[in-house]
């Protein structure tokens, strides 16, 4: 298993590991089109985030999971935040500790960088398996909720 950030060349699989993300804990079907435009941007433009992808070497460099990671300045701290989002492991490869690889390797990153405030993610209320998990990984509820006004 390699961990790595993504490239240009793997567009396709995350766009399609995007949607059946929304698809599987939203119940939403995203316009594949916008989806790929909207990966395209971040793997173009390096100030709106990066993804970490977990690739299978040993059958053939597969994808088998990802997170991308943006930015949140906190003049409170004056440093950012990294939020995990877009969060996704195949399913036929669940069970394995593939999160677990990825956010290791994104909590290292984020400690050696001086900038860095900390770690953040958001959660759909009644997912309790990857509440779970997160809890495990020393991640913690804080005593905020996420508004949002859609435009």
């Amino acid at each position: 298993m390699l961990i790595r950030k993504s490239k240009l060349e793997d567009l396709e699989r995350i766009a399609d590991f995007n949607i059946q993300m929304a698809e599987e804990t939203e119940g939403r079907i995203l316009d594949r089109d916008i989806v790929l435009e909207g990966v395209k941007a971040v793997l173009e433009n390096k100030s709106k985030g990066f993804y970490l992808i977990a690739e299978d070497n040993e059958k053939g460099k597969i994808l088998t999971g990802q997170l991308m990671v943006t930015y949140e300045w906190s003049d409170w701290r004056n440093k950012v935040f990294w939020w995990i989002q877009s969060v996704y492991v195949d399913k036929k490869c669940r069970k394995q500790r593939i999160f677990s690889r990825l956010f290791e390797t994104i909590s290292k990153m984020a400690s050696s960088q001086k900038n860095v405030s900390g770690l953040r993610l958001y959660v759909e209320k009644n997912n309790n398996s990857a509440k779970q998990v997160y809890e495990k990984l020393g991640m913690n509820e804080i005593p905020y909720e996420i508004l949002e006004k859609t435009l």
